[in-house]
């Protein structure tokens, strides 16, 4: 017996019940060998158990509703009322023991994007169970071009983790103060992901920056008090994420779309939605996600 499909907008009909989401996957994983992508798939969840563990969210550890694993990552469902603690300390929590395991492991690093979303879902115990708009956007945030972007422009051996927070999250939880996660340690992007119909305004949040995302402005942890922390230190006005039609005037840069990741460590890195030209060093995109030096985004087998 076939399940029957409802029509929309035939009838009212009650609202399935709002559901957090959190999501990550792992940097580069199709490029791995093959003989590492089982271990791999299985070492992601555990990492984030131990990260629940020690953010002493034991509830959600052991409540996760609809989990998957997805491969190259994890996501799963939980109560929204856990959603402050989730941004933090969570997020910090989990990207220092993905620090300690890279320090130590002799095999692939991992570093991961992460995303977080509300929405309503079906949860009721059944096969459909978490499938719904807020699950299909919150794997187009954790594909979105930013947050690939500022995870490839940062060091392999500081930055480990890189997360977005939907604008409903963002609202919700970090302006409206539930949080210990400061709204000045976000930084506001246009979430747009290659090939697919979706863009949506986001909130990136990096536990610990490095190299170009320092120059940038974008800044560590501890940095957090004062709103002009980051451009007392640099001694210069920064911006180092933009919305379309806005200006960069540190370096001359005009960005029509996404985030442009400027600094003197390492290489200068640009990711690029629309056309954009970057006169700092004489440079031009069309579009797509561009990083000077041996750092790809996208391409042929889908390095991420």
């Amino acid at each position: 017996m076939s399940t029957p499909v409802p029509a929309p907008y035939a009838e009212s009909r009650p609202l399935p019940p709002h559901r957090a989401l959190f999501a990550v996957d792992a940097k580069d994983f199709t490029g791995l060998p093959a003989v590492q992508h089982g271990p791999v798939s299985q070492l992601i969840p555990e990492l984030v158990d131990q990260a629940l563990e020690r953010a002493e969210l034991h509830e959600l550890r052991d409540s996760k509703r609809f989990p998957a694993n997805t491969g190259d990552g994890v996501v799963f469902g939980f109560d929204p009322v856990l959603l402050p603690f989730v941004l933090w300390p969570f997020l910090g929590v989990l990207d220092d023991i993905l620090g300690a395991y890279n320090k130590q492991s002799v095999g692939p690093r991992i570093r991961l994007r992460a995303s977080v979303h509300v929405g309503p879902l079906p949860d009721e115990d059944g096969p459909g169970d978490g499938n719904g708009t807020a699950r299909n956007d919150t794997h187009r945030l954790l594909d979105s071009r930013p947050v690939k972007a500022i995870l490839a422009a940062a060091s392999e051996h500081i930055t480990h983790l890189a997360a977005v927070i939907s604008e409903r999250v963002y609202e919700d939880v970090v302006l409206g103060g539930y949080t210990a996660l400061h709204p000045d340690r976000c930084l506001e992007v246009p979430a747009t992901v290659e090939g697919k119909n979706f863009s949506q305004r986001a909130w990136l949040f990096v536990p610990s920056p490095s190299g170009n995302l320092l120059q940038a402005g974008v800044r560590p942890r501890e940095e957090s008090a004062a709103p002009t922390a980051a451009s007392a230190c640099q001694g210069q006005e920064q911006d180092p994420v933009t919305l379309p039609s806005a200006n960069y005037s540190g370096n001359k840069q005009h960005v029509g779309e996404g985030a442009a990741v400027m600094g003197s460590v390492g290489r200068d890195v640009t990711y690029t939605g629309g056309s954009t030209s970057y006169h700092g060093t004489n440079q031009h995109w069309g579009g797509g996600d561009n990083v000077a030096g041996d750092k790809q985004v996208g391409g042929a087998g889908e390095h991420r």
